[in-house]
């Protein structure tokens, strides 16, 4: 027998019970001649204790050092009074070892794994990725993800969907981001593309009469990365037949609940539910983070007439927007500290960040002292009349700072978003550990630099209008679509599909798809859906990113066993790498040396 028990798992139920257990050493200490080995495996640790009078095990134990690989025998025993660590599952005994089998040697690891608050770059950890999943935090979370993707599995299995498997070779569609190609041996000068998303596929499952589908599906996406994108990621992928928008996001709310009780004991209220144009007026984000209590407050008809040209200009815009951000007891922020906030808007396109210090907001009614009242260099280019109607419409109160957004709406929405979160965060003003919603009613299509348009989510989504209305208004159309946010992260999305071949070609006629290159690219569908296709939706969560809010890890890369870096490789395999010239010979393709040179 290799071994009885894991090391995390003895307890003082097996006190003065013989054991084997086999793992890492964690750490060896020396205590007068006494050697302790915390062992290490999956599931924890596990104190052992190795006295003299056992020669060959205190030998081996003496030899031992960081990462050997044993397999003890002993006997369990309580701990000394006072001894005893209350923080792991075996805390309160000990393994006193008779025998010690070496199992294997290991090399002086490149980075410690015994200290969690070592500081060692991302690029190494997964250069040396096996090794770094030793470490208990990451084996804590691998098992969380699995523990979790099993409740997935069993919720859906219980509520009667079908575990269905999708092809991973398949045709490139557009559907938002760059594909990864694959190239075909036996079809020389074609290809594959790997899926961004089994989107297709589940709707043909739909036209075949599976009802309920679901898969935790491998997506691509050649894309430029960020802490909550891959290259591949995991999706849990969700159709149906038959059922409202309504009625799915009442499964998926319900999945998510099942999760969050079962994994964290953490209990959920309904959902509340939030239309786009809601979450963009207040909160200048698709995906809100309520726990944060600050919203926006448009002030672009006050600032029409103002002297000032950096309000005024964007007051007068169709396509601009000005808005003012109140930050209660913010008139205490130093100027250093604006600084840094009007740098950062800038990273996201803002020309500069205009504000007003409340320093007495209780005469305003009968004008506003401009020396003693309001502390800002924008004041003097606005009148007495402007600056009462914005201290009252943004209820602000003596201590009070407003900072102000104003450009194009893209910037300001950008911009004024990210520092609403930013500031939420330095000055901790979360009101809940979660804050979970579903944003709904999404336009059916935005409108891209050339004055084209371009969909939202994708040009599978049904429009909340008839085919007529389509056609005239593209863009006042509204889809049947619904994102669910979980603390200002998208987690999950999706909507109802089209499931007639006149509704699906009006939304490719709005995006400029030609009826030619419809037939060349989505073929397969639109025969499909001229077979009768029920009404039918689903939506897709982010498995991922969820696993990461659940954890508290800061970058999805922490939830995946073997991720990219921020550039798309993988220091641990160094792939991407270079072919051989045969197998590009046998493809029928060749490497232009210039680009190679590049």
């Amino acid at each position: 027998m290799m071994r009885s028990h894991y090391c995390g798992l003895v307890t003082e139920a097996l006190t003065d019970q013989t054991i084997t257990i086999a793992g890492w050493v964690h750490r060896r200490r020396d205590h007068g001649g006494v050697i302790f080995l915390d062992m290490r495996d999956r599931e924890g640790l596990l104190q052992v204790v190795i006295d003299p009078d056992t020669p060959e095990a205190f030998a081996t134990a003496d030899a031992a050092r960081s990462e050997y690989l044993l397999k003890i025998t002993g006997r369990v025993r309580r701990r000394y009074e006072g001894t005893e660590n209350d923080n792991m599952t075996s805390g309160k005994v000990e393994l006193l070892a008779k025998e010690i089998e070496l199992l294997a040697k290991a090399d002086t690891p490149p980075f410690p794994l015994n200290d969690e608050n070592i500081n060692v770059s991302e690029e190494l950890r997964l250069k040396y990725r096996f090794l770094d999943m030793r470490r208990p935090e990451m084996q804590e979370r691998m098992k969380f993800r699995a523990k979790a993707t099993s409740v997935i599995r069993r919720y859906l299995d219980d509520h009667d969907f079908l575990d269905v498997e999708t092809p991973i070779l398949t045709r490139a569609t557009p559907e938002g981001a760059r594909d990864y190609l694959v190239p075909s041996r036996t079809h020389q000068g074609e290809f594959f593309a790997l899926p961004q998303s089994p989107q297709l596929f589940k709707q043909l499952l739909m036209v075949s009469g599976f009802d309920r589908y679901y898969q935790i599906a491998k997506c691509f996406r050649d894309e430029d990365l960020r802490a909550d994108r891959q290259p591949e990621f995991t999706q849990v992928d969700i159709e149906t037949s038959f059922l409202s928008d309504d009625e799915i996001m009442d499964i998926a709310e319900g999945l998510t609940k099942t999760l969050f009780k079962t994994m964290l004991n953490v209990e959920f209220d309904t959902f509340p539910r939030m239309t786009y144009a809601d979450a963009m007026k207040y909160y200048a984000s698709d995906k809100p983070d309520l726990r944060i209590p600050l919203k926006l407050v448009d002030v672009a008809d006050i600032m029409q007439n103002v002297e000032f040209k950096v309000f005024s200009g964007p007051a007068q815009d169709p396509k601009g927007r000005v808005v003012a951000l109140r930050i209660p007891n913010g008139g205490e922020m130093s100027r250093k500290q604006i600084d840094e906030y009007t740098k950062f808007v800038g990273i996201y396109g803002a020309k500069g960040l205009a504000y007003i210090k409340v320093n007495d907001a209780n005469n305003i009614n009968n004008g506003v002292d401009k020396e003693s009242g309001l502390q800002s260099p924008i004041i003097k280019n606005m009148t007495d009349d402007v600056l009462v109607e914005l201290i009252q419409r943004t209820e602000a109160q003596s201590g009070d700072i407003i900072f102000f957004g104003a450009d194009k709406a893209k910037v300001v929405n950008d911009a004024m978003g990210a520092l609403r979160v930013k500031i939420g965060t330095d000055l901790e003003m979360f009101t809940c550990e979660w804050a979970p919603l579903w944003v709904v009613d999404f336009p059916m299509f935005e409108e891209t630099d050339d004055g084209k348009w371009t969909s939202v989510h994708h040009p599978f989504t049904r429009p909340k209008c008839s085919v007529e209305d389509l056609k005239n208004n593209p863009e006042t159309a509204l889809s049947i679509a619904y994102d669910m946010v979980l603390n200002g992260t998208e987690i999950g999305g999706g909507s109802l599909r089209i499931n007639t071949v006149e509704m699906q070609e009006a939304v490719f006629d709005a995006l400029g798809i030609t009826k030619e290159e419809a037939e060349l690219k989505f073929k397969f569908l639109l025969e499909a859906l001229r077979f009768g296709a029920p009404p039918h939706g689903g939506l897709a969560f982010g498995l991922d990113r969820l696993i990461m809010l659940m954890v508290g890890a800061s970058s999805i890369r922490d939830v995946i066993a073997f991720p990219k870096t921020k550039t798309a490789e993988c220091p641990l395999t160094e792939a991407p790498a270079e072919v051989d010239s045969k197998q590009l010979r046998e493809l029928g393709i060749r490497v232009r040396e210039k680009e190679k040179a590049q």
